[in-house]
């Protein structure tokens, strides 16, 4: 499906290292903020205490997130889940303070200023479940990435295994980067949307690399950067179509979401973005400065054999 076809092929790569330029910028900025900030870990990383309280009626979140300002407590979570009467209450882990008594507190500050709650659930993680699973996310996302570089290796070749994920960890290290700069929360939610990232980014990066590999066998006398143009130039209404879709959903996600869905959605936004700029225009380059070539997927034909080749030879 195509809502448009663009008849001549727009000339990508005589921008490639401008284009390359930029993205080592953005990366290096990326892992400045990373490395001098840090991430902003949730509750789940660091521990803390989780408190679900329920309301008879739709409850007001900024009445709940002002009542335990005016208490004195900071660098909180207040987020429905479930149900608008549902809530859920993250704390960062203290020393001075149990999970029960932080439980108590809380009830105590809504009594007051946000009357109506009803104790649910008091749960304390500590730091050690915090430190599994951070571990177990940096393993899951270096699982993830050995992955995808088997799997374009063996598809296409180990050219564009080591593009597509050099790509990819562009777009991850941008999102993280971006968390760190802000010191926007990070949680489970926001590792699941860097995961989804991987994959949602390098599909894009093969759906370009099947068309070069296809352009590559049907026309001759081209070179790499006019391959590579021409199969950029021929997904662009694909692109365009399914990106677009995409973002529309994720940005309804982020308006109209609620603080649960915030960063989550907030995480795949920067993501698609740069998942489409990686794979066009960072991934393609890369191939086409390693050397690709239209002999890596055109096999030349077999020599005859002696003595066969020359029909007349034989008596």
């Amino acid at each position: 499906m195509e809502f448009f076809r663009i008849k001549k092929d727009i000339p990508f790569m005589r921008h490639a290292l401008v284009f390359n330029v930029i993205s080592l910028i953005t990366f290096v900025l990326a892992v400045f903020f990373l490395a001098t900030k840090g991430l902003h870990l949730s509750v789940e990383f660091t521990g803390g205490t989780l408190i679900e309280v329920k309301y008879q009626q739709a409850a007001d979140l900024e009445k709940i997130r002002g009542a335990l300002g005016k208490n004195g407590f900071n660098d909180y979570t207040v987020q429905n889940f479930g149900s608008s009467q549902d809530v859920m209450i993250r704390l960062p882990l203290r020393d001075a303070a149990d999970s029960a008594q932080q439980g108590d507190r809380v009830m105590q500050a809504l009594t007051v200023d946000a009357p109506g709650a009803s104790l649910q659930r008091v749960e304390y993680v500590g730091p050690q479940v915090g430190r599994e699973l951070a571990e177990n996310g940096a393993l899951a996302l270096l699982v993830v990435i050995i992955g995808i570089m088997i799997y374009l290796a063996f598809r296409f070749e180990w050219r564009f295994a080591l593009s597509a994920i050099i790509a990819n960890m562009h777009d991850v290290i941008i999102i993280l980067g971006f968390f760190a700069a802000f010191q926007w929360e990070f949680s489970l939610s926001v590792l699941a949307a860097v995961l989804a990232v991987l994959g949602y980014s390098v599909n894009e990066s093969v759906v370009v690399f099947d068309r070069v590999r296809e352009t590559f066998k049907k026309v001759r006398g081209m070179t790499t950067p006019q391959v590579l143009d021409r199969a950029i130039t021929s997904t662009i209404s694909r692109t365009i179509i399914t990106h677009g879709s995409t973002q529309v959903m994720v940005l309804s996600m982020l308006i109209f979401g609620g603080e649960t869905l915030y960063y989550f959605s907030l995480a795949l936004t920067i993501g698609i973005l740069f998942g489409i700029y990686s794979s066009v225009l960072v991934a393609s380059p890369l191939v086409m400065w390693l050397g690709v070539s239209r002999e890596q997927f055109v096999k030349p034909k077999k020599a005859a054999a002696e003595g066969v080749a020359d029909d007349g030879a034989c008596v």
